[in-house]
């Protein structure tokens, strides 16, 4: 939905006053998979769609909130905000309100409409640009624009970990919260320490494919990769004293592997290790505009994720396999948790019409349903709109 229908929108629903305009990107990790709780780096960026919202203050303590995309309507009163199943996605910005306030920062009624195109399910992080987005709103109304941007994005984080009860890493608020135009960040997610790379693709533009299979790496798997990973570390540090399996290189994780007795936690441990390695290498590669390097780097990433952390599945495989047989792609790799959401591919932009229409038909042939494409550059963090 474009700005001004959605103002329309919002004084339809809530009459008329001064509104203020928002938006939150969604956002795309380039390389750097399941490895943020290994004392990894992530590559993410944010994207340049997202999620709009719409606010104006009210003289009470009540905060409304409704949005385009879905029919419910919740109302909270700030004196008693808690975590309700029947809220659905409004316990995202309640969880944010609710850890802000518990920080002691200034909060008071408003009214807010929110419009975001993100594809629900998709691993683009529509939850991350959400929470992000309420704590900007935030900040700018009541807070002159005072509390950090880092801040803000722990606030996100803990938003979801505490109140809504998932228990996700601070990659996608930090890549939502602090993407630049042009822009992608290594990030290192033990210290937050991060650095912007220089996206400057030239004549190759980034697709993301969407399976348009519901992403759904179920907590049971995930726990069994965070635990496989755990048992490795413990076997590692009978020779080796070390906090996570990213500490290591490549070298010193190859002469220390026989250390690890069963060999589906060597896989796990050896793709942490060498997806840390590749995060750093692309980051290299990216600054110094090495395209064609950059792109077998995301090849070696999929393949990693496939025979070794064992997390892509059929329509992941498929879609990477056609995208790299279709014409002017030079490189592609399944992004986000895995198990079905998106894959991204480098493609020549003199061939894109072409690649997405062949991608599109052998993909539909070997899973019986078609992908989706988004075309995004690479956006802005969370920002007030003028």
């Amino acid at each position: 939905m474009e700005l001004m229908e959605l103002k329309k929108e919002f004084t339809k629903l809530y009459g008329e006053g001064e509104i203020r305009a928002f938006h939150s990107p969604g956002r795309v990790n380039l390389i750097g998979e399941h490895i943020d709780y290994n004392g990894g780096y992530v590559f993410p960026c944010a994207l340049e769609f997202g999620t709009y919202a719409c606010v104006k203050e009210r003289a009470d303590n009540i905060v409304n909130l409704a949005s385009t995309n879905f029919d419910l309507k919740v109302s909270v009163n700030l004196d008693n905000i808690e975590y309700k199943v029947e809220d659905d996605w409004a316990n995202y910005p309640k969880g944010v309100i609710k850890v802000m306030m518990d920080k002691g920062y200034k909060i008071s009624g408003m009214d807010i409409l929110i419009s975001g195109n993100i594809p629900n399910g998709a691993g683009l992080s529509s939850s991350a640009s959400l929470e992000v987005l309420i704590g900007v709103i935030i900040n700018n109304l009541f807070n002159q624009s005072k509390i950090d941007k880092v801040e803000l994005v722990k606030i996100s984080q803990k938003a979801e970990n505490t109140f809504v009860g998932v228990n996700c890493g601070i990659m996608d608020q930090f890549a939502v919260g602090m993407g630049k135009a042009n822009k992608a960040i290594l990030l290192d997610c033990n210290t937050l320490n991060y650095s912007y790379a220089d996206v400057k693709l030239e004549d190759y533009s980034l697709v993301i494919m969407n399976t348009n299979k519901r992403r759904a790496l179920n907590e049971s798997k995930y726990n069994e990769r965070r635990a496989e990973c755990e048992e490795a570390l413990k076997e590692i540090n009978r020779e080796k004293e070390i906090n996570a399996l990213c500490e290591l290189t490549t070298k010193e994780y190859d002469s220390l592997e026989s250390l690890i007795e069963k060999e589906n936690v060597r896989k796990r441990a050896r793709h942490a290790v060498y997806e840390n390695e590749r995060v750093k290498m692309a980051f290299n590669c990216l600054n110094e505009g090495k395209l064609q390097e950059f792109g077998n780097l995301l090849v070696q990433s999929h393949n990693s994720l496939r025979d070794l952390y064992e997390v892509t599945g059929i329509e992941l495989d498929t879609l990477v396999e056609e995208a790299l047989k279709a014409p002017g792609c030079i490189g592609a790799r399944m992004t986000g948790a895995g198990f079905g959401g998106c894959a991204i591919a480098l493609v020549d932009k003199s061939h894109i019409d072409e690649f997405a229409k062949t991608v599109k038909e052998n993909y539909a042939k070997a899973i019986g349903y078609e992908p989706s494409f988004y075309f995004s550059g690479i956006g802005e963090g969370t920002e007030e709109l003028a």
